[in-house]
């Protein structure tokens, strides 16, 4: 089984990024201990600032990989691009958060992504990735 973890903007910074949002481990860190857990899967990573590149690599990996676990940052709420990237591939795509995006700012509340996506994980830590890699794995 092959997954692509994918994260948007700013996430290059975690683990020094407002710790008390999102924690004090780096994606770097976590993504071994998942890989770890998940020995038997292939976990691939990107992580880019730039929308166009998010959804190049949606393209690239759409039609060969099992499922993609999708944390747009910020383009979650602004992005159709990203919305039309997801519909035109035939890989699932699950849109995860770190925090609880509903506690938060009210322009966090609405997804661009969502209703392309086969679900939604957040609230949940960097936990919500692992939760999005078991509901790949049952799908």
């Amino acid at each position: 089984m092959k997954i692509q973890i994918i994260n948007g903007p700013n996430l290059n910074l975690l683990g020094k990024r407002e710790p008390g949002v999102y924690g004090a481990t780096s994606f770097e860190d976590y993504l071994k201990d998942l890989r770890s857990r998940y020995a038997d899967i292939q976990l691939d990573y990107y992580q880019s600032n730039v929308e166009g590149e998010l959804i190049n690599k949606i393209h690239e990996v759409g039609f060969d990989y099992d499922g993609i676990i999708l944390n747009a940052g910020a383009y979650t709420h602004t992005s159709i691009a990203l919305q039309d990237a997801i519909r035109a591939v035939k890989t699932s795509v699950i849109e995860v958060h770190i925090s609880n995006v509903h506690k938060r700012e009210e322009f966090r509340h609405r997804s661009m992504i969502s209703c392309a996506c086969v679900g939604v994980i957040c609230g949940f830590g960097m936990d919500s990735y692992r939760l999005a890699v078991e509901s790949l794995i049952n799908q």
